[in-house]
């Protein structure tokens, strides 16, 4: 299996590193848009992004995901409101490290292990459970492999393994009204 892209911040272990009121100096998340598209539209399926793998999802992946799903749907149907797209996921766990010199005579400069709690680097999501949904682009019929197209690329900016689920709309909303 090849080796996916951020391999250093993948993996966690222990709590999450949430309480931003206690922690100084976290910088601010790069995605900021969660929504695009015409969120009231008449569509027929709904394609999500889903993790098939536990791990984290730094910030700047999560917004170059974005960044490519957007930008392939809207070249591809023509215009930003022929789709829905919505990222469910907010980079909550703050991200920390311990900053190592790796030059000659560094080691006069720093502490090794004394104190190495780490500063603020950057935020993460964290996805905790198997199935997890990561983002959901809803489309018409005729708009339905453009949207299966942009999460397979935007899968690629990510570094867990991912699948494609497609759920018809139409078919459940009929339902519900017999």
């Amino acid at each position: 299996m090849p080796l996916r892209p951020g391999r250093c911040y993948r993996h966690f272990s222990g709590p999450a590193y949430t309480r931003k009121e206690y922690i100084a100096g976290v910088p601010q998340p790069k995605i900021t848009k969660f929504t695009s598209g015409n969120p009231n539209g008449d569509y027929d399926y709904e394609v999500r992004l889903v993790a098939i793998e536990t791990g984290q999802i730094r910030h700047n992946a999560l917004e170059a995901a974005r960044v490519i799903t957007l930008k392939t749907l809207s070249k591809k149907t023509g215009s930003e409101t022929a789709f829905f797209m919505w990222v469910l996921k907010y980079p909550h766990h703050v991200l920390r490290e311990n900053k190592m010199m790796a030059f000659a005579g560094a080691d006069r400069l720093q502490d090794g292990m004394r104190l190495s709690f780490g500063t603020p680097i950057g935020t993460a999501v964290r996805i905790t459970r198997l199935g997890d949904t990561i983002m959901i682009v809803k489309v018409k019929k005729e708009h339905l492999e453009f949207a299966k197209e942009a999460l397979r690329v935007a899968s690629k900016k990510l570094p867990l393994r991912t699948r494609i689920d497609i759920i018809p709309l139409k078919a459940m909303k009929q339902e519900a009204l017999s």
